[in-house]
């Protein structure tokens, strides 16, 4: 049985929502980051680096959202979240994933914790809190604009698992001066996404009550 290490709205989300749609069982461990024990030596223990989310599949223990769930698509393949090794989709599929990971994710979390770049200079934060949100808007246009030519999902009419990973993102950046629904196309995604039990039932878990995305 797997064992996702998570905490609320945390990284952890999309994997999470992936483990729901897939069907399988597995077990939630929180590490209470409210308590910082993400730095814990229990848990570096398993993630020396700190970080949130952990996977334990048995021997093997993983971390990084983007990594861990390539890892559950390719253990699960029948559940059709990935398109076939080898093919065009494919390489299509590792674009767009690695698209919101390298440049969507980092930019939100840039926005989200700029003090970890700038220190105690107020300043310098707000300067790079802007630019932050300024590249991650622009990075959500190319999303809407992909959509608006090839959707409704990212892979045209077939759901996979870089749409659960966009539903993630969206939500931390809710708060942005223009949020992802924002845009028609990515919001017509969400109201997609945000229909299936599975990302409905992995935010109840985590005990977000609100509107998700």
């Amino acid at each position: 049985m797997y064992q996702l290490h998570y905490f609320p709205a945390n990284a952890n989300a999309a994997p999470h929502m992936l483990l729901e749609e897939i069907g399988v069982p597995y077990d939630l461990v929180l590490v209470d980051r409210a308590k910082n024990a993400q730095k814990s030596g229990e848990y570096l223990k398993i993630n020396p680096n700190g970080r949130i989310p952990t996977l334990v599949d048995g021997d093997l223990i993983m971390s990084e959202a983007a990594a861990i769930v390539l890892h559950l698509v390719d253990r699960h393949a029948e559940a059709g979240l990935a398109p076939r090794l080898g093919t065009p989709e494919r390489a299509t599929f590792y674009q767009w994933l690695t698209f919101l990971t390298n440049s969507l994710q980092e930019e939100l979390m840039i926005w989200q914790y700029p003090d970890r770049l700038t220190g105690e200079d107020a300043s310098a934060t707000d300067i790079v809190r802007h630019g932050a949100e300024t590249r991650a808007s622009r990075f959500l246009d190319v999303v809407e604009d992909h959509l608006k030519a090839n959707g409704p999902f990212f892979l045209g009419k077939h759901l996979s698992a870089v749409d659960f990973y966009l539903v993630m993102l969206s939500r931390w950046a809710r708060p942005m001066a223009q949020p992802p629904r924002a845009r028609p196309n990515i919001s017509k995604l969400l109201d997609r996404m945000t229909g299936l039990h599975s990302v409905r039932r992995a935010y109840e878990q985590e005990g977000i009550a609100d509107e998700i995305c």
